[in-house]
């Protein structure tokens, strides 16, 4: 697996309102815990466990209307969908968490 790029809000729509999870990283270049945790995110993404879960990353800077829509206020900010749902939040890098939130994105396969 990997993680994908969403550079419109045309494909947020597309894939927020998918069947399967996804869990979305909004996320700047310029912050440090943003960068510090994109390998962690990674890695889940590669893990076969999270299979059928879609990692997703959006760059703030260049989608800052989709940012300002899903209402993000703290980087990294990590949201969990299905079917057009918001299913749960994660805000800031903290490893253990995130691993909570996909493991939770896992149970809604």
């Amino acid at each position: 697996m990997a993680v994908f790029p969403i550079t419109s809000m045309a494909e947020f729509r597309q894939v927020i309102n998918g069947d399967g999870p996804c869990v979305i990283q909004f996320w700047a270049v310029w912050a440090d815990q943003s960068t510090a945790i994109s390998p962690k995110f990674e890695q889940f993404s590669d893990d076969a466990t999270h299979d059928g879960v879609g990692f997703y990353k959006v760059d703030i800077d260049d989608q800052a209307d989709l940012a300002a829509e899903v209402g993000i206020t703290a980087l990294p900010t990590f949201k969990l969908y299905k079917n057009g749902k918001k299913h749960d939040e994660l805000a800031g890098a903290n490893e253990p968490s995130l691993q909570k939130l996909i493991a939770k994105a896992v149970t809604l396969i």
